[in-house]
């Protein structure tokens, strides 16, 4: 079968290790020749930050990060970068903190090193996002990519077992929707089904044994490196537009958000994306790509509800409504107001997914 794409690859250095954070984030400053760190951290990479701050020039440390990047947030800080005259801003922490460091990004144009504690996957993306009033606005910049990623295994060490779940479901969003999103190719599908595989291996090794070792910590960070590059190539799919409505208007947490709304969009698009389903089926290992991850998500005990992480029942139309409007035109099935709430019902109470299948 004959190719015709197009594929933009993104131009970062990446390091993987155990207790490599220091040397490797020295290093990636030194190529930089940065003289005036701004560091940003969130309050449960504190040692990190303070392991960092010993061996690089910090012109001023900011400690704490909120969820979906608040414009107020991102203005103050970035006022705090032109203060202190920032050349480099080096990030130590989860989504939250790294979204941070990109708005400063964005509006400064201030290089920025990435040393990721969770599995969030925003470290290998050109994407940010702020919300105002809200309204979650994103967007694509190279300015915001990280010149350097630092996945050092000891930063997720002693991530809680329930937020590594809810974090490598997220990463494994980021592969799903890089298989129907605008920009979906067949290198995207390559490195997303190859994510999916090493994220779903990382997952029950968590689970199931859990503080036994680095390897199943480190198949997550694999995975969601590789995920994070899928979905910087091919875009935002329907997936994310979902969560980016509950996460900036109605507040919801992040990481739990994705890994409750996955078996839902999956659900619904899938029998108009037959070879997408193929790809997720094989990678969870498992006939059925729907089967195969409702399978997982059993096995490590995923969170269920929308109902569970505070959205309402009387704000599903109004969800609903905001999702119309930033469904993807690639989206491999269209999207009505009906389905917009009867997708959100089915999530918000935790119901079947395979309900909303369409079975042509």
């Amino acid at each position: 079968m004959s190719m015709s794409f197009s594929h933009q690859t993104l131009g970062q250095r990446v390091h993987f290790g155990a207790g490599n954070l220091g040397s490797d984030v020295s290093a990636a400053v030194q190529r930089l020749t940065a003289r005036r760190v701004m560091l940003i951290a969130s309050s449960s990479a504190a040692s990190a930050a303070d392991q960092l701050a010993e061996v690089l020039p910090v012109a001023h440390r900011f400690d704490g990060a909120r969820q979906h990047v608040p414009a107020e947030d991102a203005e103050a800080a970035g006022r705090m970068a032109e203060q202190v005259d920032a050349d480099l801003l080096v990030c130590v922490g989860g989504g939250s903190v790294i979204g941070l460091g990109k708005a400063v990004a964005l509006g400064s144009k201030l290089p920025l090193i990435a040393a990721p504690t969770t599995y969030a996957g925003s470290e290998a993306t050109n994407v940010w996002g702020i919300t105002e009033q809200g309204r979650k606005t994103t967007g694509v910049d190279d300015a915001v990519l990280p010149r350097s990623v630092i996945y050092d295994v000891d930063l997720v060490a002693t991530l809680s077992t329930s937020l590594s779940i809810s974090s490598g479901l997220n990463a494994l969003a980021h592969c799903v929707d890089s298989l129907w999103a605008p920009g979906a190719d067949p290198l995207n599908a390559a490195w997303a089904e190859e994510a999916m595989r090493a994220l779903a291996l990382g997952l029950v090794q968590i689970t199931e044994n859990p503080g036994t070792g680095v390897d199943g910590p480190q198949q997550l960070q694999y995975g969601a490196y590789l995920a994070a590059t899928a979905f910087a190539s091919a875009g935002s799919g329907l997936h994310h537009k979902i969560c980016h409505v509950l996460g900036g208007s109605f507040g919801l947490p992040h990481a739990q958000t994705h890994a409750v709304v996955l078996p839902y969009v999956l659900a619904f698009n899938l029998d108009a994306a037959p070879a997408a389903g193929d790809r997720i089926a094989r990678a969870l290992g498992g006939a059925d790509a729907l089967d195969a991850l409702e399978q997982l998500r059993a096995r490590i005990d995923a969170p269920r509800a929308l109902k569970d992480l505070g959205l309402q029942e009387q704000d599903l139309q109004g969800a609903a409504a905001q999702v119309l409007d930033v469904v993807p035109a690639s989206n491999p099935r269209g999207m009505d107001q009906d389905d917009a709430v009867r997708l959100l019902r089915a999530a918000w109470a935790g119901q079947d997914p395979s309900e909303l299948r369409s079975h042509p």
